[in-house]
């Protein structure tokens, strides 16, 4: 089969994208607006793409041509938290992706626990396995001329870690982390599953 992108409408390129570029890690953002409503929401296009300084980067889409409350609040605060999702979860996260009116919580709305967070306003998931507080660095929108999504780039402040994730030497053992990644359609994917190979010398 031989795709060209070129030719393709921005779904049909959002469904080969999504289901060939897996598993992609999970954003699950927590963010306050600036009147103090919170928000959380799952990303699948997300990643690191920098160690000094520490940064995570968020594709937020548009939603029917509007902003989604993840953008807006980044935008009003300059604050969010990004979260990392276990399996156990799953389903929290998946509830906390409808599509709900501004201003509503899915903290109260999907029953999600949180907690305070230490360096920035907006609270983190209660029990999340890794939970990195940050600050807004830089909002790009994409494309430039005429966007339909915009790029976060969140600085790393601090990163809770609970110690239930630790290997005896205090690393991340990947099995206790037993991540969800997304794949295409509805399937998801859980990092239980691994091998190791050497780099070559």
């Amino acid at each position: 089969m031989l795709l060209d992108f070129t030719q393709l409408s921005p779904l049909q390129c959002y469904r080969w994208l999504a289901s060939t570029v897996t598993p992609r890690p999970i954003a699950w953002v927590s963010s306050l607006s600036a009147a103090g409503a919170s928000n959380l929401a799952p990303f699948s296009f997300f990643q690191v793409i920098s160690d000094a300084p520490p940064t995570l980067m968020i594709n937020v889409g548009m939603r029917d041509g509007g902003l989604k409350d993840t953008l807006r609040n980044a935008q009003e605060t300059g604050e969010l938290v990004i979260q990392l999702v276990s399996f156990a979860q799953a389903e929290a996260m998946n509830a906390s992706s409808a599509a709900l009116l501004h201003g509503v919580s899915e903290f109260e709305q999907c029953g999600i626990a949180s907690q305070p967070s230490l360096r920035v306003a907006p609270a983190r998931v209660l029990g999340a396995p890794v939970a990195f507080e940050c600050r807004v660095a830089q909002i790009q929108p994409y494309p430039a001329a005429t966007p339909n999504c915009h790029l976060i780039f969140a600085e790393v402040l601090l990163a809770h870690i609970d110690d239930a994730v630790l290997d005896a030497q205090g690393r991340i053992d990947a099995g206790k982390l037993d991540l969800v990644g997304r794949l295409g359609g509805m399937a998801y994917s859980r990092t239980q599953e691994r091998f190791e190979l050497q780099r070559p010398t």
